[in-house]
């Protein structure tokens, strides 16, 4: 194996590859990333068993071969090199990896390619090309809403079923839900409802934020498998397998108080309020007054923390119906409000024992479902 290529494409190769690698793995290739010539280009692929990252950069081959090294110890030093040809080559009947850049020179100990993980095929499936700014903006809304452990896996998944002419994404981890809709140009060929993993997700939109030709996403015939692909970059992950709660019956149909906000004053005002609620449990206390003749509606945003302090914040709101008191964490508020891009949001409630719902004024694609906490009035 004798392989060269620029310094600063097998570094942006490893970093994307990297982020599927195994941090803790009773199985060491899975703690490896795996080099090999593949017509012409080298291919990077990395894996932690449930996702699996290929990239392929512009290299020179003058001699086939693959290996695999350790992915923590490649990615410290190629990073840390100058931006100049690596040349990388294996002697032949050893797993000894040889760079050389500039004037520094290095090996390492890998292990035999034959032995890495395969990266399972997702092929003879359902395949479709989306637009990859759309897809980023609708994951973005969702993913952060999934659950973080796994009590329950199929809440660490994003619940996505394609229908007709639209998607539809939905992340809850039992304290919130957010439901996305996306519409596609053309109706899909069949119906398909999987639960792609919210790791996977994130990983994507970050592969997506300079992309501009479509990423093409496909689902095997045994729905076990989802693969994205990109220009020169494939992810393939496990689907998460179980039944993803009802929940359409989570988003309440009615409402006694509806708030129109100005979106950027609410997100301001509950980050002020979150300095003081990280001391009190992350409650935020939400009171919605109702105005008096031509008078603006208030709210009140205020949060406090015992033997420390308390903070109270007004804002001119625009009410509807009759007044209303909620409390809420105020991560989950700052979560849902940070990601929104519009110029006022819709807070409906209807008792502080009740979720409260937040929408986009003008968008009807999304909305957003928060559990109340209950506090002493």
């Amino acid at each position: 194996m004798k392989i060269s290529c620029l310094q600063e494409n097998l570094a942006k190769g490893l970093s994307i590859v990297g982020r599927a690698v195994a941090t803790r793995s009773t199985l060491p290739q899975a703690s490896h990333v795996l080099l090999a010539s593949d017509e012409g280009r080298l291919k990077l692929v990395g894996t932690n068993l449930e996702i699996a990252a290929t990239c392929w950069i512009g290299a020179q081959v003058e001699e086939e071969g693959a290996v695999t090294v350790p992915a923590r110890l490649l990615t410290d030093f190629v990073t840390s090199l100058p931006n100049e040809r690596i040349d990388l080559s294996l002697a032949p009947r050893t797993r000894q990896l040889n760079l050389n850049c500039a004037r520094n020179e290095a090996s390492m100990a890998g292990m035999d390619a034959a032995d890495f993980p395969p990266v399972p095929p997702v092929d003879e499936g359902f395949r479709l090309n989306l637009d990859p700014k759309a897809w980023r903006t609708a994951v973005e809304h969702v993913e952060f809403a999934a659950a973080a452990d796994d009590t329950r896996p199929v809440l660490t998944g994003i619940h996505t079923l394609l229908e007709d002419s639209e998607i539809t994404f939905a992340a809850a981890d039992g304290f919130r839900l957010a439901v996305y809709k996306l519409a596609l140009e053309h109706e899909v060929s069949e119906k398909v409802e999987v639960i792609i993993p919210a790791r996977a997700m994130r990983e994507l939109t970050r592969l997506l934020a300079d992309e501009e030709d479509p990423v093409e996403l496909a689902f095997n015939a045994a729905r076990s498998q989802v693969l994205f692909r990109l220009k020169t970059v494939e992810m393939v992950a496990t689907l998460v397998q179980g039944t993803f709660p009802n929940y359409s019956q989570l988003i309440p149909a009615s409402y006694t108080t509806r708030a129109l906000i100005d979106m950027r004053q609410f997100l301001q005002e509950t980050r002020i309020a979150g300095i003081f609620a990280r001391d009190g449990s992350g409650i935020v206390r939400i009171q919605l007054q109702p105005g008096e003749d031509v008078a603006p509606g208030k709210m009140i945003v205020s949060a406090r923390a015992e033997e420390i302090g308390e903070h109270r914040g007004e804002m001119d709101v625009k009410i509807e119906g009759e007044a209303s008191k909620v409390a809420f964490n105020s991560k989950y508020l700052n979560d849902v409000l940070q990601v929104l891009d519009c110029a006022q949001v819709a807070l409906e409630t209807s008792s502080p024992s009740s979720p409260g719902v937040i929408r986009p004024v003008g968008v009807e694609n999304y909305v957003h479902v928060v559990m109340p906490m209950f506090v002493q009035w």
